[in-house]
Formats: structure tokens, C-alpha cells, sequence
């Protein structure tokens, strides 16, 4: 792994009981990028963020931080990193300011640097209006990116995020997206863990977990790339009749339902084609449209984990 990368997690194992969490996870996260950790319910993604901020202590396995052990040194760790778990603790009968200033004073920011740094935050996430609001006034986006000020208050090199948009309506996570961004431009390191295929997509490199196992780990253009067959879609009135009509065609190495469609991954595009279109129309469900697509990271989620999609 890269010497000069913000995060290195190597050989990480955590067990609770008999229940293996995390089983021998290794990956690097470069400084400035944005890192996704995607995987279904029970896959390892918030032991894996525990471990990484300090707050829960790995069975084996080595944790570097911007340059600390975390292991050994956890408390040295803390000033350089930032953790947002899926519930942060906001104080709901506190108002916007008075969060901040807790998680300031928390941190030991001065209290020049405090207001500066609160406005500039508050402005960015466009809560500038709502200082005297209570946090439990708010609505659940803007408590998302309420949590997101107060975890950045205290300016870390690496943020740590573990579903921060779960629940959160989509004009709210697209704005938090945007702060991201931003963020990535200044130079914080951002990790996060997701369940939205979508935001997947944004992320500079992804770790796709199943069983507390990292199983894949590259961009997601290349994931996309590596993801075995070509991939068909299939539209009709009745998305659930065609995956049961194309269920153990020749050539069909998977299928998922996708809203109103199927995607069929099929060994051969052109020749499968023309074969599954005639097998729908001889089952009585003859398509509205089948055409080849490019895959999601969802279809390739399923495909080289050989399971169903992430939850």
C-alpha cells in the first residue's frame, strides 16, 4: 500500500462471539479522495468505520491515520479525524449554534476560529438562516448536514461518514453531495459507506463488502469494466412475469429486477438477444423493448458477489 495514503487499513479482522464482523479487510484511501464502502446489511461497513476511528479496537490487524497508529496511539488519532456515525448526537433541544459550540469547544477550537469557521459551514450547507432553530425543529436532511458542520468544526484531514444520507430526501442529499465535494477540493480525505447505488457512482474508488469481506476494489468504471457477460434490458407491463419467463434460458448468467425493467446478464449480447426476445413472445410476454445497457454498479454488485443487491 502507498506510504503517503491518509488511510491504510491492513489484515483487519473483528469478531463478536462467534460472529466473524470483519474478516482480514485490507484497502488505502489517498489523500483528497472520496472512497465508498458499499455493501448489504451485515456486511462489515460500520464495524469497519469503528474500527477506523478509534472506537472500537480491531481483534488483528494494523489502522494508519494520517500518518498514526490508531491502535496504539487512538487518542493522537482523534484530532485529525472525523466519525458521523448513522445517528449523530445532535442535542435536539439545543438550537443550531449552540451544537456547534458544544462540538467546538469539544474539540478545543478557539473562539475566533469557532464563529469563522461555524458561518463558512453553516453558509455551505444553507443553514445560515437557521441558527436559533432547535436541532429537533429541523427537518431530517438538514439535521444530516447539521451533523456534518458540527463533525467538520474542528477542521479534520479525514472525515469518516457511515451512511450519512440514509433516509434523507433527495434534494437534501444532493446538497450534502455538494458539500462533499467541496470538501474533496480542499483536501479532506472523505470515506464513507453507502446503500445508494447512486452515490456509489460518485465515489472515487469503491470497496464492495459481502460477509465482512472486501470481494472487489477499484473505480467504478473499472468494477463496471470486470463485471462478467454483457447486460440486456427488458421492459414490459409485467417486470416480474419476464424474470420468470427468462429464469434458466440458455446464456442467462443472472438476472435482477430494476423498477420497471429486467437486466439479464447474458454471455453473448448479440446472440442472446434475438433467442430471449422469442422466449418472451412464446411465454405470452413479448417485450416493449430489449436492448443492451451498460452496467450499474448495482448489476455489478450482483455479479461478481453472486448474491442480491445491496439493501
Amino acid at each position: 500500500m502507498p506510504p503517503d495514503a491518509a488511510v491504510i487499513a491492513a489484515g483487519l479482522h473483528r469478531s463478536f462471539g462467534p460472529v466473524v464482523a470483519v474478516r482480514d479487510v485490507s484497502f488505502s484511501v489517498a489523500a483528497g479522495e472520496i472512497f465508498g464502502l458499499v455493501g448489504p446489511d451485515g456486511a462489515g461497513k460500520t464495524t469497519i468505520m469503528r474500527m477506523l476511528a478509534g472506537v472500537l479496537r480491531p481483534d488483528t490487524g494494523a489502522i494508519t491515520l494520517d500518518g498514526i497508529d490508531v491502535r496504539a496511539e487512538p487518542e493522537r488519532a482523534k484530532p485529525h479525524l472525523s466519525y458521523m456515525p448513522q445517528r449523530f448526537g445532535l442535542y435536539e433541544d439545543m438550537t443550531v449554534a449552540e451544537n456547534i459550540f458544544f462540538y467546538a469547544t469539544l474539540f478545543g477550537v478557539p473562539g475566533r476560529q469557532r464563529r469563522e469557521r461555524g458561518a463558512q459551514l453553516l453558509a455551505a450547507a444553507g443553514l445560515g438562516g437557521f441558527q436559533h432553530r432547535l436541532a429537533g425543529q429541523l427537518s431530517g436532511g438538514m439535521k444530516q448536514k447539521l451533523g456534518l458542520v458540527c463533525a467538520l468544526i474542528h477542521t479534520p484531514r479525514v472525515l469518516l461518514l457511515d451512511e450519512p444520507t440514509t433516509g434523507v430526501d433527495p434534494v437534501s442529499r444532493r446538497d450534502f453531495w455538494a458539500i462533499l465535494y467541496g470538501l474533496r477540493e480542499s483536501g479532506v480525505t472523505i470515506l464513507l459507506s453507502t446503500a445508494y447505488m447512486d452515490e456509489a457512482e460518485r465515489c472515487s474508488r469503491l470497496a464492495l463488502l459481502h460477509h465482512g469481506q472486501v470481494r472487489a476494489l477499484d473505480t467504478p468504471a473499472r468494477l463496471k469494466q470486470a463485471m462478467p457477460g454483457a447486460l440486456l434490458a427488458v421492459a414490459g407491463p409485467n417486470p416480474r412475469g419476464l424474470r420468470d419467463a427468462l429464469a434458466g434460458a440458455p446464456g442467462v448468467l443472472g438476472l435482477l429486477l430494476m423498477g420497471d425493467q429486467v437486466h439479464v446478464r447474458v454471455d453473448d449480447a448479440a446472440r442472446r438477444a434475438p433467442e430471449l426476445a422469442a422466449r418472451l413472445t412464446a411465454a405470452g410476454h413479448a417485450p416493449d423493448a430489449l436492448t443492451r445497457i451498460e452496467p450499474g454498479i448495482e448489476d455489478v454488485f450482483v455479479a461478481l458477489l453472486g448474491t442480491g443487491a445491496p439493501s
